[in-house]
């Protein structure tokens, strides 16, 4: 039995020959950056030192500088943090689980998506370390045998979090990696520069493009790949015990797992669309990064974007279900008390905006996408606002309620957040390659065998 190879739709638009993919992809690394590279680069570190600055007022003088309040102890620290563990999502679940689907539109978007997610839990990081008010003593968080005998409280979710996050950033940086070095290799023998050279040879680790390498490094990557699978599940599982596993109303429920991991995923998806909309247009990409691609990325978000949609219908059932009062007026609050307006903000941002992608035109208009994208971000980010400030703010005691008021330094925070994770991104795209080489030439036409008239 014989199978066309030619039959299938091309994921890389045009006829490319190898040289032409290689030079396309590693051309950004070897051409000075433009004006407009230079002003985004301006931009972000903008911002990242602005909230640098507000950073350093917080450790100057406290966290008091912030708006949290006695009933609201988790704020903006907290909500960003679970917002950028979440858009870490993303780059596992394309490279990791769409490649052990074999799903070759990947392969344009796989590397970008794999580098967000290292500067994304990089940024989510941040903000646990801030957050405890002390960052000296940080290291505390970690057990290991020390002078004053202290050991960490392995019962607390939040500590669960530490192990959660830093494994989940270790094997999503050695997956990113391995997948780089086939393209180290590559870069080592076209490049002149002698600087160059010496580096790209340092970091390929001795790569030939031998049978042998190749047999090894797609052992290795398979591997790497199903392992990596189960973290997408776990780590925003276990953010979501932070909340699920304490008796405070409008927390203690059991969808939160598995909302938590839907709305990652969701929000994920949104940035890489984002941030490759703008990629793929200064760079002359549209052939590698095709609007098909773009299309199937826009189609998780309707699914994903269903699911968010759903667990929010379903929080209002379980809360009427229980029979509990508190539970009922927890959400009641929600939708109609102080913070109705972050309630509505995220509803329309997360299930009703993304449900237009349900028209083809407007799935496949960039400008269209671009702005649904940036909607769900917004969106997502207030999801977790709802869920941390309504709870806290509204508990079992009615003298103990309040109301938070973010203040500037809060805010400036938040900005800083983008400032980082948007700098490394920059930083990213002009010193190593943005697209898989290796991968893009494997899916190119003419990169498979046809085999034509041959029977099996």
């Amino acid at each position: 039995m014989s199978f066309d190879y030619s039959q299938e739709l091309p994921v890389i638009e045009g006829k490319n020959t190898f040289a032409e993919i290689t030079d396309v992809i590693s051309k950004p690394l070897e051409t000075r950056p433009n004006k407009k590279y230079y002003i985004a680069l301006a931009i972000s570190v903008s911002l990242l030192l602005f909230g640098a600055t507000c950073l350093m007022l917080t450790f100057i003088y406290g966290t008091g500088m912030w708006g949290n309040n006695n009933p609201v102890g988790w704020a903006f620290d907290i909500v960003n943090f679970v917002f950028w563990v979440g858009i870490g999502h993303a780059g596992t679940l394309i490279s990791a689980i769409l490649f052990l689907f074999r799903q070759k539109w990947r392969t344009g978007i796989a590397r970008f998506a794999e580098g967000m997610t290292i500067f994304a839990v990089m940024t989510a990081g941040l903000f646990p370390l801030i957050h405890v008010g002390r960052p000296w003593l940080d290291g505390w968080l970690f057990p290991y045998p020390n002078q004053n005998a202290l050991w960490v409280n392995f019962t607390s979710p939040l500590l669960w979090d530490v192990f959660a996050v830093s494994t989940y950033f270790t094997v999503s940086f050695i997956f990113w990696y391995v997948g780089l070095i086939p393209d180290f290799a590559t870069l080592r023998d076209k490049t002149v520069n002698k600087v160059k050279k010496v580096i790209y040879s340092i970091v390929s680790l001795g790569w030939r493009h031998s049978n042998r390498h190749w047999h090894h490094y797609e052992m290795v990557y398979l591997v790497l790949a199903g392992f990596a699978t189960p973290l997408v599940l776990s780590v925003h599982t276990i953010v979501s015990f932070d909340f699920a596993v304490s008796i405070l109303p409008g927390w203690h429920t059991t969808i939160f797992p598995p909302y938590f991991v839907a709305g990652a995923v969701f929000s994920g998806f949104a940035m890489v669309q984002n941030v490759l909309i703008f990629v793929r247009k200064i760079f002359n990409y549209e052939h590698i990064i095709t609007l098909d691609t773009l299309e199937k990325m826009n189609k998780i978000i309707i699914v994903t974007g269903s699911m968010v949609g759903y667990a929010y219908a379903m929080e209002f059932f379980i809360a009427w279900y229980s029979g509990s009062p508190i539970e009922v007026f927890t959400f009641v609050n929600r939708a109609f008390g102080d913070y109705a307006w972050a309630y509505w903000t995220m509803v329309s941002c997360n299930v009703l905006f993304p449900q237009l992608f349900w028209i083809k035109k407007i799935r496949r208009s960039i400008p269209l996408m671009f702005t649904i994208g940036v909607l769900v971000n917004v969106g997502m980010w207030f999801e977790r606002f709802v869920i941390i400030v309504t709870s806290l703010s509204r508990d079992y005691l009615p003298s103990s309620w309040g109301f938070y008021t973010p203040t500037v330094i809060d805010t400036g925070i938040l900005i800083g957040s983008f400032g980082f994770f948007f700098t490394w991104i920059l930083i990213f795209i002009k010193t190593m390659p943005v697209v898989s080489i290796a991968e893009v030439k494997s899916v190119i036409t003419g990169g498979q065998p046809t085999h034509h008239g041959d029977a099996q």
